[in-house]
């Protein structure tokens, strides 16, 4: 057998075991109606996210006048309300369900530790691929989303906190919200209808980082529900996502000149 069957029937196994978990579950439960307020929810925070959310709202409300911070402001915005729809409105809903807890929405820090192992490895096997594309013109003109962060050490630690913000909050919403909320009625499935939306948040990237979004949330949606914990997913995508900043940021010169600079 091959390495690549290998794998396949090791991840059609997870599946296996999440689905049996999830019947053992939905016959306790009986009518599960969890799943009516995640979707709900979910299109909610995402029309929130497109009308309001974006920096283009934060442009058309606050036009610049001559501030040297104003684009970095328009990070802050999008940031900010990436933790109000992913966290801050999933949390209420999950609180307005009768015994429903937060924490078993795979916020748990312990299940991650335990598993830590398997996401480094995974952190290594991907870094390869990010290396390799840093330098097609695509990359280099896409990263860092905030074309100042090399003006200053306040610029860059300011852009890769919000970044990192925003990112914890994506794993919230995609890998725990809506995979804790789903997996009683529909199981393993939960994870392939997550990720049809999250894959659609990549629209605007680079293709096939868009098309790696897929198997991104398939791999990260099978292990946050085996482990039951987003913060591998959390740590894998902040890892990346401030290796490709850096690696981008290689190719620039210093104080925000040259291809690094405009907003």
């Amino acid at each position: 057998m091959s390495l690549l069957s290998r794998g396949a029937r090791f991840v059609v196994n997870q599946w296996h075991a999440i689905d049996h978990d999830s019947a053992a579950f939905a016959r306790k439960q009986g009518y599960d109606f969890r799943p009516l307020v995640v979707l709900v929810v979910v299109a909610v925070s995402l029309t929130i996210q497109q009308y309001i959310g974006e920096r283009d709202t934060f442009y058309r409300w606050f036009p610049p006048g001559g501030d040297d911070y104003w684009a970095l402001k328009s990070y802050a915005w999008w940031s900010g309300w990436r933790f109000i729809g992913y966290v801050i409105i999933p949390v209420i809903a999950i609180w307005a369900m009768p015994g429903e807890r937060v924490r078993d929405y795979y916020a748990s820090v312990r299940q991650f530790w335990r598993h830590l192992r398997i996401y480094l490895g995974l952190f290594i096997l991907v870094l390869p691929l990010v290396i390799g594309a840093s330098g097609t013109d695509a990359f280099q003109k896409t990263y860092p989303f905030y074309k100042d962060a090399n003006r200053s050490l306040f610029d860059l630690l300011a852009w890769e906190g919000l970044y990192a913000l925003q990112f914890v909050s994506l794993e919230f919403f995609f890998r725990g919200f809506m995979l804790r909320g789903l997996a009683g009625r529909f199981g393993s499935a939960a994870i392939f209808v997550m990720i049809v939306p999250y894959c659609m948040i990549h629209y605007g990237k680079p293709m096939p980082e868009t098309l790696g979004a897929i198997v991104a949330g398939l791999v990260l949606g099978t292990l946050a529900m085996r482990t039951k914990s987003i913060w591998g997913g959390a740590m894998i995508h902040i890892g990346v996502a401030l290796t490709m900043d850096f690696l981008a940021l290689g190719h620039c010169p210093p104080g925000g000149a040259g291809p690094c600079s405009g907003h």
